[in-house]
């Protein structure tokens, strides 16, 4: 009596169902965390009635803060690392470097409305000192009564 054994084939199927429920957790890990990253300072922006800036999303953008308590923050793009305010003599060497490593950066000041105007004057001072030609205002638009 000879026995026939079959032979076994190899399973090709991959169970996903775990790979699944690791991708759905992950998800809603995400989905909470995502609106508790702040991105940048919290600045009280003043309003303006100008048209929007055709700023290009494909370049960087270095942003300076200046808070209501003068106090100054510069972050390279969205996000900032350092959320430690900065000296002024400290933002002018940290944009000497940059625009000489990047000349066509586009320079964006952010102030508070409380902030002192003579800071803001002594920000633009050092900017021109380090070659911003022309820095651009970041300003929230009119809000009509």
């Amino acid at each position: 009596m000879d026995v026939i054994r079959k032979k076994r084939k190899p399973m090709s199927e991959i169970n996903v169902v775990p790979y699944i429920d690791v991708m759905l957790v992950l998800l809603v890990v995400f989905m909470v965390t995502a609106p508790l990253m702040n991105q940048g300072i919290e600045v009280d922006l003043p309003q303006a009635n100008n048209e929007p800036l055709d700023i290009d999303e494909n370049l960087e953008t270095l942003v300076i803060s200046i808070t209501e308590n003068q106090e100054y923050y510069i972050s390279l793009g969205a996000t900032s690392e350092n959320r430690a305010p900065s000296s002024l003599d400290e933002i002018g060497r940290q944009v000497t470097q940059v625009l000489g490593a990047n000349p066509g950066i586009q320079v964006l000041v952010e102030g508070d409305t409380d902030a002192n105007w003579g800071t803001m004057i002594a920000l633009i001072t050092t900017l021109q000192d380090a070659g911003v030609a022309n820095p651009n205002f970041i300003t929230q638009p009119m809000q009509s009564l």
